[in-house]
């Protein structure tokens, strides 16, 4: 093995180890325990490491891209799929998405609906929850402001709970800015946020229906039978039953096949008409 595929190695290794442990000592923070000097200085030299060995290895392979005749493009994109584990770069890139869903939340803009598209909302039932959830942040920030004595400590917190706020914000405002949509030619786009997003085509389709559902389970929930739950609130409303299995993305990158796929819509008859009445 050589040199540089060792430090691709390494380095691969220590972003999937320092990002869980960074979250661990987060979370001893925020609980009000205070670990030694020693642990805040090692996790943060760790961290200064793992960043120098990212920094270098980044650099080697954009150089080595290069040296093949790459463009300058071509080789960051080489060298970041390369060193970085694809999960941490599909959180990343699900996180900036939201991020830049507030600005388009703000303006009422939608992405991805055309002139002629039909878009459909899918957030009702989980609205009241998120809110319900920013309330509570809110409150939490709040009362440790008065129960941590720690200034460094009260400041590491403000700024996770300040963030968790805007990150919840954020995943709503991609919800709103992302409905389904149901183009002109009969094709469906079905979506959650900036977390999934399912191109289906038009031949594919063999019935659809208004069928209300509580199933239990995460997000995305997949039978061994080939049916795709997209769980909003504790439920589904439209049912889409398929004549071959469509490939469908996990939000992290795994990836499955569904020949049934059942999600919510707020107003599901009207999603259903305006794909049973294609223009």
């Amino acid at each position: 093995m050589s040199g540089r595929s060792r430090g691709v190695r390494a380095a691969r290794v220590a972003v999937a180890v320092v990002l869980p442990g960074e979250l661990a000592l987060a979370a001893c923070l925020a609980s009000g325990v205070r670990p030694p000097g020693w642990a805040l200085a090692g996790a943060e030299a760790l961290v200064l490491a793992v960043l120098l060995l990212e920094t270098w290895v980044l650099r080697s392979l954009y150089v080595a891209a290069r040296a093949r005749g790459a463009d300058r493009r071509t080789a960051r994109q080489a060298a970041v799929r390369e060193a970085v584990p694809v999960t941490v770069r599909r959180l990343v890139l699900h996180e900036l998405r939201a991020l830049a869903s507030l600005a388009r939340w703000v303006r009422r803009g939608r992405h991805g609906v055309r002139p002629g598209d039909f878009a459909a909302a899918y957030t009702g039932p989980q609205t009241a929850m998120m809110y319900g959830l920013l309330f509570v942040m809110v409150i939490e920030t709040v009362a440790l402001a008065f129960l941590v004595p720690w200034p460094v400590v009260h400041r590491m917190i403000l700024v996770l709970d300040l963030y968790g706020v805007v990150l919840v914000l954020a995943l709503h405002a991609a919800c709103v800015t992302r409905p389904h949509v149901v183009r002109p030619d009969g094709s469906l786009r079905i979506r959650y946020g900036a977390l999934f997003d399912l191109a289906i085509p038009p031949d594919a389709v063999v019935s659809v229906r208004v069928e209300r559902r509580y199933p239990q389970g995460r997000l995305i929930t997949l039978s061994e039978d080939g049916v795709l739950d997209l769980i909003v609130g504790s439920q589904t409303s439209v049912t889409l039953e398929l004549n071959r299995p469509l490939p469908f993305t996990r939000p992290f990158g795994a990836t499955g096949t569904a020949r049934t796929i059942r999600f919510h819509a707020d107003d599901p008859r009207a999603l259903v008409s305006a794909l049973r009445q294609p223009v």
